[in-house]
């Protein structure tokens, strides 16, 4: 019964965050109006600039924003306990995670549609604007890497997502060029659509799962699965990212919002069922306040925070903001909605990954089966844990929880910290253990409405490879904004033409994803201790531009300052903990190197913020002498 408490408190949080701290947002701190000019009208070009309705942007935006990071982090941090993860998703997407990314939403449109990097030049000085896209460009490019993969990782894993995944990609192209771009309605071509995806997840796990590992070289070094499908998605990448929005971005993620849109609902449904009927026991699943953790995992402030990353904030959700949904919005009241209220949403896909990684889970382990020729999973029935092996599989509530976690694992030698060496513990938590607690738990939710379990598993899995490739092909059509900017602070003429900067784009993240790291296919997981870092970061520098972006309108800035503070030191305190307790003692010179220029960067940007600072009251005074708008938005002052 716990567990559907939690989730309809959670629920409800949300909601009344969302009618009441977010209507003052809107209204009374940034004061949005219907009858505010909008770059996707005024610079219309049917490419980038394109005015779209409210709902097709919300699931462009909502699809883009929550890709696998509210699902691999929080199903990280339970390490520490379900009660301090909980609380940080929701409270962290309330009062900071939201508000900084409907302030980026909002300064973007009153700035033409240009990026936050471009209005940190604005706002700041012309130095911070180089220093925020350099920001932006190294954080993308660990995006693009570590999305890949986890997309590739899904394929490798669970085959039967593959035939779904792909099929969107057609169908989505028909969709856009029929209906959206000739004014057809909506509503019937997508429902088709959606049940053309889910006769694919249907087709996928009973006979056409598509595993290359049947048809690779089992020896082969660099043509294995994971590099093959990574390769495969960055060229579909590199394509999506330079046609027209309405092509292919639109409706591609308004018809994964429809998809994802049905298996939450599925997964909200088992969750009230199992929880009703006493087979999800969050209490007896997993500690709430974990009191025994892997030796080798990090101290849980400031890691926790870091770790849930885009679960409670994210900032790449800037650049989603201001580099495709400012270009799209055409109506600056509907920034509440698609701002704010997309990340609550995603707020509540955190908890419920908290819930299935926990109460899910402890549900029982589920095993795979492929012998016959098709897929099969079965969740053993309840056994106690001293009758079995940490290792065998027929495993349930807390028991089922440490089978995936292992905390306080010891060696055979009896030393502490076996759990990494393992294959548990907090080093030896994969990216396939991440994945498979969250998939394997929502699966075992749903299974309670009836569902077969290996439906439920390829539900879930093409609902996170679905998020991720979302925000993979948003990522690269950002990564192209940003390379094209630096290109033109520059000089470099070729740079801003988007074939160019895509493919240099596309070049950075193959490159890592495929060739940094100890074998092909791992450098992106290498990187992935810097990405919660950075992307928090990020976050704090752009709550950083917002604030001046207030400042020079006499409003109240407390709301973002606070939120500011905690995104500067907490990363930057997990940064320097990595770099003189792991990186540095393990001559990691890969992370070393990104994790260092990107704090230098940080402290330079934030120097360039404090000299203006000091000096903003005169250099207001001046440009309100010389008769210069302070608020430096060319489209609009309000």
């Amino acid at each position: 019964m716990s567990t559907l408490v939690i989730a309809i408190l959670s629920m409800v949080a949300f909601v009344v965050a969302y009618h009441t701290y977010g209507r003052y947002l809107a209204t009374k701190l940034f004061r949005l109006s219907g009858d505010e000019p909008m770059p996707s009208v005024s610079l219309r070009d049917d490419v980038d600039f394109v005015p779209t309705n409210r709902s097709i942007v919300f699931g462009h935006h909502f699809t883009s924003i929550a890709g696998t990071g509210p699902i691999v982090g929080p199903a990280l941090a339970v390490f520490w306990g379900w009660l301090p993860a909980l609380l940080w998703v929701v409270f962290g997407s309330i009062l900071i995670g939201g508000v900084h990314d409907l302030a980026a939403l909002v300064i973007s449109i009153r700035n033409r549609g240009e990026s936050i990097g471009q209005a940190a030049g604005r706002l700041i000085s012309p130095r911070a604007k180089v220093l925020f896209l350099i920001v932006l460009a190294l954080a993308l490019s660990i995006v693009l890497a570590v999305f890949g993969l986890v997309i590739a990782n899904i394929f490798k894993l669970y085959p039967e997502s593959v035939l779904s995944v792909w099929t969107a990609m057609p169908v989505a192209a028909f969709i856009g060029w029929a209906v959206i771009r000739r004014g057809g309605n909506l509503v019937l071509p997508c429902l088709i659509g959606l049940g053309i995806l889910y006769l694919t997840v249907y087709l996928g796990t009973t006979t056409l799962p598509l595993d290359l590992a049947e048809v690779l070289p089992a020896d082969a070094v660099y043509m294995t699965p994971v590099v093959v499908w990574t390769l495969f998605l960055l060229v579909y990448a590199f394509f999506a990212s330079v046609l027209p929005v309405w092509l292919l971005l639109q409706p591609r993620d308004f018809l994964n919002s429809l998809q994802l849109g049905v298996a939450l609902v599925l997964l909200v449904a088992g969750l009230a069922v199992a929880s009703l009927n006493g087979q999800a026991k969050l209490a007896t699943a997993a500690p709430a306040i974990a009191k025994q953790v892997p030796a080798d995992a990090p101290p849980m402030l400031p890691f926790l925070f870091i770790t849930i990353a885009c679960g409670a904030c994210s900032g790449f959700h800037c650049l989603v903001s201001s580099g495709t949904t400012s270009k799209q919005l055409k109506n600056a009241r509907d920034a509440q909605m698609i701002g704010y209220g997309s990340m609550l949403g995603e707020g509540m896909l955190a908890v419920l990954v908290i819930l299935a990684c926990c109460a899910g889970v402890g549900m029982g382990r589920l095993t795979r089966d492929t012998s016959s020729g098709s897929i099969e999973i079965t969740r053993h029935e309840p056994v106690a844990m001293a009758e079995v092996s940490a290792e065998e599989a027929a495993l349930d509530g807390s028991a089922a929880w440490r089978s995936y976690y292992r905390t306080g694992r010891t060696t055979t030698d009896g030393s502490e910290g076996a759990a990494a060496a393992a294959g548990g513990g907090w080093k030896g938590q994969g990216l396939d253990k991440k994945l498979a607690a969250f998939i394997d738990g929502g699966a075992n939710f749903i299974s309670a409405i009836g569902i077969p379990l290996k439906y439920g598993v390829a539900i879930m899995a093409v609902m996170v490879a679905c998020f991720a490739a979302t925000t993979l092909d948003t990522a690269t059509r950002l990564q192209r904004y940003v390379i094209s900017e630096l290109a033109s602070s520059a000089g470099w003429q070729a740079g801003t033409n988007k074939y160019v900067a895509t493919t240099i784009a596309v070049g950075i993240g193959m490159a890592i994803a495929v060739f940094a790291g100890d074998s092909p296919g791992k450098g992106g997981l290498m990187l992935w201790p810097l990405f919660g870092a950075t992307n928090q970061l990020l976050a704090g520098l752009a709550l950083m531009v917002a604030v001046f972006y207030l400042a020079r309108r006499s409003r109240p800035v407390a709301v973002l300052a606070i939120p500011m503070g905690m995104m500067l030191l907490l990363p930057a305190w997990a940064m320097v903990f990595d770099l003189v307790n792991n990186w540095w003692p393990q001559r990691d010179y890969v992370l070393i190197g990104f994790g260092t220029l990107v704090l230098i960067l940080q402290a330079w940007m934030v120097g360039e913020a404090v000299s203006l600072w000091r000096r903003l009251p005169e250099v207001m005074k001046e440009a309100k002498a010389n008769g210069e708008p302070t608020s430096t938005d060319p489209l609009a002052t309000p």
